[in-house]
């Protein structure tokens, strides 16, 4: 009896070592991914704050900087105000109309406001997935903000479109560019299998879609699409350049 017992103890010595390796094993992946997803996030909402800072001041005609967002975030540590310095003066005849541009990739074109909903986020040039995880993108070969046809942006739906789930018709959404601010109410709504690409069709108004992943809940790549289709309402444009004056 007792040579069984001695028997069975290294054994389960054994068994218990295996064991703890593998609690071991998983709890360094959970922190593994629990540092990756504070890493995204940290990183996002900092490139967020930075470019909302910076699209402001652009507005005003002053030079953003990294530097300047930081003096200003950290200005309560001093007390003295803090200046920028004004953007020079843009050159006429090198500054193209709005309807000649061409955004290049990556390049911020706006911000977008859902006030209800409380969203609020940058929107870039391009959909593919390194924009989409520091802002909303616009979905290339669609309309450009001011422009008659369909304007299409594409986000995220456990990030900068999370707010999307609770969006209801007559909701106000706000563009505002460097061209002027354009206000859209929601249409309608839709869900939409991934290939269907109609919803990205060029219209004869002047319409904005949102587009992302739906479920909003579904873990893993979600098979469907959740659109939300607004007509614009109102536009505030600033004024143009003239050519020859």
């Amino acid at each position: 009896m007792k040579a069984r017992v001695s028997w069975n103890r290294p054994r389960r010595s054994r068994r218990r070592r295996y064991l703890l390796g593998i609690e071991y094993f998983f709890l360094l992946l959970g922190l593994i991914a629990l540092d990756c997803y504070i890493w995204v996030n940290t990183s996002s909402t900092l490139y967020q704050a930075y470019q909302d800072w910076a699209f402001d001041q652009t507005l005003r005609g002053l030079t953003p900087s990294i530097g300047g967002f930081v003096e200003e975030e950290f200005s309560w540590f001093k007390s003295r105000p803090i200046t920028s310095q004004p953007a020079a003066e843009p050159n006429q005849a090198s500054a193209p109309l709005r309807e000649e541009k061409e955004p290049r990739h990556s390049m911020v074109l706006g911000r977008l406001e859902i006030p209800r909903l409380r969203v609020k986020a940058m929107v870039r040039e391009g959909a593919d997935e390194s924009t989409l995880q520091r802002a909303v993108g616009h979905i290339p070969g669609t309309a450009l903000p001011g422009n008659i046809g369909n304007v299409a942006l594409a986000g995220h739906r456990d990030t900068f479109f999370r707010g999307l789930r609770n969006i209801q018709k007559n909701d106000a959404i706000d563009l505002k560019t460097e061209d002027g601010t354009y206000r859209y109410v929601v249409q309608s709504t839709k869900i939409v299998g991934p290939r269907d690409v109609g919803v990205l069709a060029a219209s004869t108004g002047e319409t904005l879609t949102l587009v992302t992943c739906y479920p909003f809940y579904y873990i893993g790549s979600a098979p469907k699409r959740f659109i939300v289709r607004a007509t614009q309402v109102a536009a505030n444009p600033l004024p143009q350049p003239q050519r020859g004056s």
